[in-house]
């Protein structure tokens, strides 16, 4: 394994070859207390969001002082020339994500004996029966197991444990639309006529471990939004039963068969969950679910669309580092910063709301923080259109790339009228990618519809102080609309703001260097494919995905506030210099070198496979008795 981690780095660094070692130990030690102080603020967040021992699955690293590194190929891009005093703070950032992914490398399991002690380490039970079917699934495909990866699973799925297992395997087997395993063998439930294909997607990735399924049923969400917003408090008290019922009984008293649906197959439908549809009330319904005393839990929704939003300048120390993005789940976590509610719209107004305070088993691409449903892989990371993916094209090598910044779509998010749409993501991601309108901004010290102008105090960089950020967007930046989803197809209210471009593929972007990713009426289904090119991805979201226990911002993609009030910072970074545009070239290279690894159909089939066995487990009458024991009968 430790022979297979270093091969990974010797890649990096044969791709990137620049020097600069004693310097950077030198910067590196400088850094120390500043990030020790960091640890303590991030930490304490960390267990304060979250009501049970259940990890937050994406919490970037903790950086602690290293010991001297003697690696001779440590060095993968250019620190020479620099002191302690002026190492940029993205520097600093990338270091520790290597070291934090570098230190999770090192728990990868190579056999089932290892994997299943993992297992019993972390989750402290017994892993589900089939657990061996699982391991053999990934060794045959060269995963990488590595236990982390699949905490998200884990927070999901605590919450049922404090449920009645015959209500939610009914409720599973009852939905409109459903995966259904019996007997090994997988088919689709439900009327899809008139709709996008994703449950027949959703079948096929889980007819690839089917066999190796016990009798489980997968019920889906085809809305895009997240439905399933319970209470702070009901989700702390479902958590509470799991923890209290968390044991592992001796391997004799171990039951390794599940009792199967036979008996759910042949019981009456349920009472359906009781859904509310008031989309302008969706951020009460999310502040609901914070914690007592969290800055957003006593905040209501924005009840005057029409007032220009007010951003607090400066991003807060809870999750960032002088400025720049550190714990990527802090600054996706809308708990934390109220502000969001006028900064997103998910928040302000979704298309869609059909929303259930009550928790019952429902399957999803994506979530809010907040929400419960079970995370699966998103159907559009599974198709091979070339729509989300770019087809076979990746992108020609970073020395042949186009030097700008280019994003392409819908005006999507929310419902976007007159009075509202200035509030949303993609809006202000297209408009501060405006030279002209920067440039003007700039000239008059006026603000923008969407946007404030970063403060000269905020961030140090010679294009923000010398007001030249407008023109160099203007050679720099390719942003616009493909369409704007106006009210009622009356686009009158933009029409000063915002034009419609000629579309590009995805492919004939992935010749630019930088790729943002923003936010459409959940996740944007485009990262995948992002991740997979030879571009640099710069992701600002909301949602969780399945993945994102497995990648490690800055080092694999590039991370970017909410309001993008750090992304002309983080541009700069990238582009002032040789030694950005190798950090760049660095990040995109090595994501997709790790995307290849870790994103394939095979890993989304494995988490969903480990995912059906714990959901097997905990609809399962027995479910306290349930567990794979074999490792241990065998010593």
């Amino acid at each position: 394994m430790l022979s297979q981690k270093k091969d990974f780095w010797r890649i990096c660094v044969e791709r990137w070859p620049l020097s600069g070692r004693s310097a950077f130990v030198l910067a590196r030690y400088g850094f120390i207390a500043s990030i020790l102080v960091l640890v303590g603020t991030s930490l304490s967040l960390l267990f304060f969001r979250y009501p049970a021992a259940v990890p937050d699955p994406r919490t970037i690293f903790r950086p602690s002082p290293p010991a001297q590194d003697s690696r001779e190929d440590y060095d993968y891009f250019n620190l020479a020339n620099t002191t302690a005093s002026n190492v940029h703070p993205i520097d600093t950032l990338i270091n520790a994500a290597r070291e934090f992914h570098d230190a999770r490398l090192l728990k990868r399991s190579e056999d089932l004996t290892s994997a299943a002690q993992r297992y019993r380490e972390r989750r402290g039970r017994h892993p589900p029966p089939g657990f061996d079917r699982w391991v053999a699934y990934a060794l045959k495909n060269d995963a990488i197991i590595v236990e982390d990866y699949f905490d998200r699973i884990y927070k999901d799925i605590a919450p049922f444990w404090g449920l009645d297992p015959k209500k939610i395997a009914l409720q599973a087997a009852k939905w409109p639309h459903i995966v259904r395993v019996r007997g090994g063998k997988t088919e689709q439930v439900g009327d899809t006529q008139g709709r996008v294909p994703w449950l027949e997607l959703w079948a096929k990735l889980v007819s690839d471990v089917g066999k190796h399924l016990p009798d489980v049923d997968m019920p889906i969400n085809y809305m895009d939004e997240s439905r399933l917003l319970v209470p702070f408090e009901d989700i702390t008290r479902y958590v509470a039963k799991e923890q209290a019922t968390r044991t592992m009984p001796p391997a004799s008293q171990v039951v390794s068969d599940y009792t199967g649906l036979a008996e759910i197959d042949k019981m009456d439908k349920p009472e359906d969950p009781k859904f509310t549809h008031a989309p302008k009330l969706y951020w009460d319904f999310l502040r609901a679910t914070c914690p007592p005393g969290s800055p957003s839990r006593d905040v209501p929704a924005m009840d005057e669309p029409a007032l220009i939003p007010q951003y607090p300048h400066g991003l807060s120390e809870a999750y960032a580092y002088r400025g720049f993005i550190q714990n990527f789940t802090a600054a996706s976590d809308a708990c934390l910063q109220p502000h969001l509610r006028s900064y997103h719209a998910s928040f302000i107004e979704p298309v869609s709301m059909s929303t259930s305070t009550d928790l019952f088993p429902l399957f999803g691409g994506s979530k809010l923080p907040q929400n419960n449903e079970l995370l699966i892989p998103g159907a559009m990371y599974i198709t091979d259109h070339e729509f989300y993916s770019g087809g076979n094209s990746h992108g020609p090598p970073w020395a042949e790339k186009i030097d700008k910044i280019i994003w392409r779509g819908v005006a999507s998010g929310g419902r976007n009228y007159g009075e509202n749409f200035h509030h949303f993501q993609r809006h202000r991601l297209v408009e501060m990618l405006n030279g002209t309108t920067v440039s003007r901004l700039e000239r008059n010290g006026a603000r923008a519809l969407t946007f404030e102008m970063p403060l000269d105090s905020e961030y140090d960089f010679s294009r923000l102080h010398e007001r030249k950020i407008g023109e160099w967007l203007k050679e720099f930046a390719d942003a616009g609309f493909v369409g704007r989803n106006c009210r009622d197809n009356k686009c009158d209210y933009v029409d000063p703001y915002f034009s419609e471009l000629e579309s590009i593929k995805m492919k004939e972007q992935y010749k630019m260097k930088f790729l943002p990713d923003a936010d459409g009426n959940s996740f944007s289904a485009r990262f995948r494919g992002f991740m997979l090119s030879t571009s640099l991805p710069l992701k600002a979201t909301v949602y969780a995905e399945w993945h994102d226990d497995r990648l490690v911002p800055w080092l694999h993609f590039a991370p970017l506030d909410n309001t993008f009030a750090d992304m002309y910072a983080v541009l700069d970074y990238f582009t002032r210099d040789r030694q950005g545009d190798s950090a760049a070239q660095m990040i995109a290279e090595a994501g997709k070198l790790w995307g290849e690894k870790v994103l394939r159909r095979e890993d989304m089939a494995l988490y969903v496979f480990r995912l059906l066995l714990e959901f097997a487990r905990v609809c399962d009458e027995a479910r306290d008795k349930l567990g794979f024991v074999e490792d241990l009968q065998t010593k």
